[in-house]
């Protein structure tokens, strides 16, 4: 009777530890060769083996088995097919010439799990963070329940925070369906401590019931831990969206001052109804696009600076622009509101057809460049985009430096005494003409640079400038006209409000609320939130 104990034991030993055995007898060669094999249990039997091989080229022959590149020879030889349609050989990487021949493996479902897992194994165990964090990324998804024991060993000697995070998670969700009831509080007290709004569902499937009236979780605790957790991801769910709202409200408000900021120059201190604003917009943002494709023919290893050589050129070349427009058509209409709308909408649509007939009237693509690419997850549900925050950054620049010029340089002083009173200013020898030029100018430029910003955000059209112009004025009149500060204030506070709306009153409904709420303001205080001070104020 010992005996056969013993040989039971010792069956049950080989049994349990056949594939790693299986797989350390044989050459990684050997066992990616098989992978060509019809038998289905041999392939998947070198699937598990592969997983529990240390080289990197295992995991570079399972990964070329999931997506359908690997390649088997009757000779053993083990191929990779590259995006050329070449074969290389899968260990020395050299492009090979085929010896025999080629089988594709079949990948089943079956085999796919099998793979997955295996290639999950091989992830957690290497020495790139990267790969770490994907494969966890993955199973956070839903781990099998093979990968435990792997998993558990990881996160005993795991140190980097986001994928111990992401193991937990995993771990927890396996815990949730475990029979013990022990292991599935447990998995709830990490669920809630962890705080991803994203387990709502799941917690809360706990207390539902059946049809018969009981609750599908039987244990009362678990229950308990489950509905605390559900009211704690609520309440942190709330939180994060109140959050992601602030945030995209101050990106959208960033945008409405890059188009507010040189309407609040040319309307505010000049009082020039600009309707061609919006297309100074639009040449800032192709400008960009010209600069893009000529760093692409003729620097093609600096494109990714091509954004630092975009800003100086469409500010200059609004700031021409803006100049040329003002000495050749808007000095003549000072003082003439109506007249000024009138010619600068005929400007606009000049502007914005000599764009179609060099351009095109397709909207073209301005690229980020990789500095630029991807995000940062402050939170859950909570993913800030590096062009926003690059745009709402530039955006403090700009406001910096028209503040700068305004209050800090000769010309700008000019300005201020000329929007309070022009005669007096005449009469101390200011150049009228020139300054108004100027400030033309730099209005158009500033309204260039924003230009530069968009082009980041969105595709570049003809028509780019149209969608800014209203809620650009609608910006200035709130925040004072011709008060920097106030347009500051008016275009980050509008911005805040418009996305608080939306999710409660959704996107049309809540313009029209905001909207709504603008004519109420204006009403209550015509000057804005800063008045203008000066003697042209009380004119």
């Amino acid at each position: 009777m010992a005996a056969l104990r013993r040989w039971f034991l010792l069956t049950g030993l080989l049994w349990v530890l056949w594939p790693a055995a299986y797989g350390a007898a044989q050459s990684l060669q050997a066992l990616s060769a098989q992978l060509g094999t019809p038998d289905r249990q041999t392939q998947q039997n070198a699937i598990i083996a592969l997983g529990m091989r240390s080289e990197p080229a295992a995991l570079k022959v399972l990964a070329a088995l999931e997506a359908g590149k690997l390649r088997v020879s009757t000779s053993g030889q083990v191929l990779i097919m590259g995006s050329d349609r070449k074969l290389r050989d899968a260990f020395s990487g050299s492009a090979v010439t085929p010896q025999g021949a080629l089988s594709e493996p079949l990948v089943t479902n079956a085999i796919r799990r099998a793979v997955t897992l295996s290639v999950s194994q091989l992830q957690l165990r290497s020495n790139d963070l990267e790969l770490r964090r994907a494969a966890a990324k993955v199973l956070a998804g839903g781990a099998p329940a093979e990968m435990e024991p792997a998993m558990r060993k990881t996160l005993a000697g795991e140190r980097d925070p986001t994928v111990r995070k992401l193991l937990r998670l995993s771990l927890a969700q396996l815990d949730l369906t475990s029979e013990d009831a022990r292991r599935r509080v447990g998995a709830v007290k990490v669920m809630n401590e962890l705080g991803d709004p994203g387990l709502k569902p799941l917690l809360a499937r706990l207390l539902e019931k059946k049809s018969d009236g009981s609750y599908l979780e039987p244990d009362a605790e678990v229950r308990a831990e489950a509905g605390a957790a559900v009211t704690s991801l609520e309440r942190k769910e709330l939180v994060f969206r109140v959050v992601r709202d602030l945030f995209y409200g101050l990106s959208l408000g960033s945008v409405l001052l890059l188009a507010a900021l040189g309407l609040a120059i040319t309307f505010g201190l000049m009082g020039v109804i600009n309707m061609a604003h919006g297309e100074m917009l639009m040449l800032g943002a192709y400008s960009t696009f010209v600069v893009q494709n000529l760093f692409q023919r003729f620097a093609p290893g600096a494109i990714d600076y091509y954004l630092v050589a975009a800003v100086p050129v469409a500010f200059t070349t609004c700031l021409l622009v803006g100049m040329l427009l003002e000495r050749t058509v808007i000095r003549f209409l000072y003082g003439r509101p109506l007249e000024t709308l009138l010619a600068t909408w005929g400007i606009s649509l000049v502007l914005i057809q000599v764009v179609r007939l060099v351009f095109g009237a397709a909207n073209v693509t301005v690229a980020n460049p990789s500095w630029l690419s991807g995000n940062y997850e402050l939170m859950p549900d909570v993913v800030l985009p590096y062009s926003r925050l690059a745009t709402i950054l530039f955006v403090a620049v700009i406001v910096a430096f028209v503040w700068y010029v305004l209050n800090r340089t000769t010309v700008g002083l000019q300005v201020r005494a000329i929007t309070q009173n022009r005669r007096m200013a005449r009469c101390v020898g200011i150049r009228t003409a020139r300054v108004d030029m100027l400030t033309f100018g730099l209005g158009s430029a500033v309204a260039g640079l924003g230009g530069v910003a968009l082009s980041q955000l969105g595709n570049v059209g003809p028509e780019l400038g149209q969608g800014y112009i209203v809620d650009s004025f609608m910006v200035v009149v709130v925040g004072g006209v011709g008060n920097l500060f106030g347009t500051l204030y008016a275009a980050v506070g509008l911005g805040a409000i418009n996305k608080l709306l939306e999710p409660v009153a959704g996107a049309v409904l809540g313009k029209i609320f905001v909207l709504g709420f603008i004519i109420m303001f204006i009403q209550r205080r015509p000057q804005g939130l800063f008045a203008l001070k000066g003697r042209a104020a009380e004119s």
